[in-house]
């Protein structure tokens, strides 16, 4: 890091998501709702699955590891913003602000890591059912789960390390709700040049290889779901790829619309807007979307529910 930084500015002031006193307390209601829900979902589905037996199998492991993930993104943004819409003065330190970034970096690429790997074990489960067992194996499913997060620290670090190494000699007033890197580039009194081809290549390289293996995944899982003979299996089956989909969409849309467009197409307003689908509202979603329409993970909760019930009464 550059010495600079931290002997002109020992911390940022976070612009927010608005300066209505009123509109913050609203904010801050909606918010915490969501979080707690958010929080809850996460943190309940990874104890179910980790309590059902029957949902010891390599979908409900990643769906596991993608509600961690997801718990953890909101985790490292949503208390923090909550803090400040209370306070008048939304400040961060300066290794505060760079620690957020790496874990917001480190876990927004663990998720997308994480989609297209759900995606595939699909179109494994749906197009090769006979040989799931052999193509999915564990020890795979460990490989591939490490692997995701040794990747997405890597690139969260590199990031935030070419980030703080600019000089922010001008402002450190921050146009966003959390640091990110955009409004931080935006900050900088030093040539970006470096940081935003760094930012554009590995994001749309990140972007593109993750969202390229869920669309063909996908692709093929539709196909097959259309040679089912059963219309009741095909429209359940259709049901289910639609709220994958949708998930999917708003967060690549979001990440495609934050960072790969052009600056001058959106503005950094736009972006804080945006910002809260991915990092506070889809985590709320995901839990929904990937298992309460489940109709394993309902029968896994019910059968913990009677069990617990019948050992309080005995």
């Amino acid at each position: 890091m550059a010495k600079g930084n931290y002997s002109i500015f020992s911390e940022f002031i976070l612009v927010g998501l608005t300066d209505n006193v009123e509109l913050q307390f609203i904010l801050f209601g909606v918010l915490l709702v969501i979080y707690l829900t958010s929080v809850l979902g996460n943190l309940g589905l990874i104890v179910l699955i980790q309590l059902s037996t029957q949902l010891h199998t390599p979908m409900y492991f990643f769906l596991s590891h993608l509600a961690f993930v997801d718990f953890s993104l909101t985790s490292s943004v949503t208390p923090n913003t909550l803090v400040n819409l209370m306070r008048e003065i939304k400040n961060i330190t300066f290794y505060a602000c760079a620690i957020q970034v790496c874990c917001f970096i480190t876990f927004v690429v663990c998720e997308m890591f994480l989609l297209s790997i759900m995606a595939y074990d699909r179109y494994v489960a749906i197009c090769n059912p006979l040989l799931y067992v052999i193509l999915m194996p564990k020890k795979l499913c460990y490989q591939m789960i490490v692997s995701t997060y040794i990747y997405g620290f890597a690139v969260g670090v590199a990031q935030m390390a070419v980030t703080f190494h600019m000089s922010f000699c001008d402002s450190n007033l921050v146009n966003h709700f959390y640091c990110d890197d955009v409004p931080l580039v935006a900050l900088a009194c030093s040539d970006t040049l470096v940081k935003e081809w760094m930012l554009l290549i590995i994001a749309g390289f990140n972007t593109v290889c993750s969202l390229l293996t869920v669309m063909i995944s996908y692709i093929f899982i539709l196909f097959a779901i259309l040679r089912m003979k059963s219309a009741e299996g095909r429209k359940k089956a259709f049901s289910t790829c639609a709220s994958h989909l949708t998930s999917i969409a708003i967060f690549y849309g979001t990440i495609i619309f934050m960072y790969l467009l052009p600056k001058q197409s959106h503005s950094l307003n736009t972006d804080k807007f945006a910002s809260v689908f991915y990092v506070i509202v889809i985590p709320m979603l995901n839990p929904l979307i990937y298992s309460l329409r489940n109709q394993e993970v309902k029968s896994a909760l019910k059968r913990i529910i009677k069990s617990s019930a019948w050992n309080s009464n005995n």
